[in-house]
């Protein structure tokens, strides 16, 4: 028994060892992009020859910059936009109805989460040349709704779950249209779902490399493809900047989304009636 018990102990120990590891595999990289952003040195790398922030201030005067952010940033606001209002509806019909070809329609609409974005790109690279048809925004910002709704319907899915029918089904006996229904009683509910999937949709879009290599238009670069141009040229601090730009846009806008979620969940239920105890 103490045999089994130090074996076990032992096994514990070495699957921390090796979580710590990939951890340190993992963020070691983003840790020294965000500390080499701040080099004075031209040179990006350890060790430092002094702290600046001459780097994100020529950043701020690079234009090819200025204007890839620019374009990531309002294909993520479409994005977001056109994909939680998909998801919402799409959602909203996969749980409360039924009808034919409803799998079908749900495992159509999850495939592009399955699917490498590589193989995506690549497909409908394949498709466009084949049909002859260039390159423009509108493929490039329906790629990005395609590659963000299979998430945008999950998350909706699993609140649409837990949101009781009665709701619905009293609004409809008095009076309610379906759409009334929806946008008085379900509407309200599904908001942390809708600001959630609205989150993951802009961050999927504006972070998108893969697709986005294949689909962009001649002469036109997103955040990721302008990080992935300069550094054809060289390796330098302003890269590392652009970097932590990139990665605080990427990871705060998941976490402001979790804290207006949770205060958002708060608030619903303070507004809930408690039930009374007899």
């Amino acid at each position: 028994m103490t045999a089994r018990k130090e074996e076990g102990r032992w096994a514990w120990r070495l699957t921390g060892f090796v979580t710590l590891c990939v951890y340190i595999f993992m963020f070691a990289p983003i840790l020294a992009t965000v500390i080499l952003s701040f080099n004075a040195s031209m040179f990006g790398g350890f060790p430092m020859t002094g702290f600046s922030l001459q780097w994100y201030a020529k950043l701020m005067n690079n234009e090819a910059v200025l204007s890839a952010f620019r374009t990531s940033l309002w294909i993520a606001l479409v994005t977001a936009a056109v994909t939680t209002a998909i998801g919402v509806v799409t959602a909203f019909a996969l749980v409360r109805f039924e009808f034919p070809g409803k799998q079908a329609l749900s495992t159509l609409v999850i495939l592009p989460a399955l699917v490498p974005e590589t193989i995506l790109g690549v497909g409908l690279l394949v498709l466009i040349k084949a049909a002859d048809q260039p390159r423009t925004m509108l493929l490039l910002v329906l790629g990005h709704i395609m590659l963000a709704v299979p998430y945008v319907v999950l998350i909706a899915q699993a609140r649409m779950v837990g949101i009781r029918r009665v709701y619905e089904e009293a609004a409809l006996s008095l009076g309610a249209s379906r759409f009334a229904s929806f946008r008085e009683i379900t509407l309200p509910l599904l908001i942390p779902a809708v600001v959630g999937g609205a989150l993951l949709a802009f961050t999927i879009s504006f972070d998108n490399t893969s697709a986005s290599l294949f689909w962009r238009p001649a002469g036109v670069e997103t955040m990721p493809t302008q990080i992935l141009s300069m550094l054809k040229i060289s390796i330098s601090p302003e890269i590392n900047a652009l970097g932590t730009v990139m990665i605080l846009v990427t990871v705060g806008i998941p976490l402001l989304g979790g804290l207006i979620l949770q205060s958002l969940t708060r608030l619903k239920r303070r507004g809930e009636p408690k039930e009374e105890t007899t």
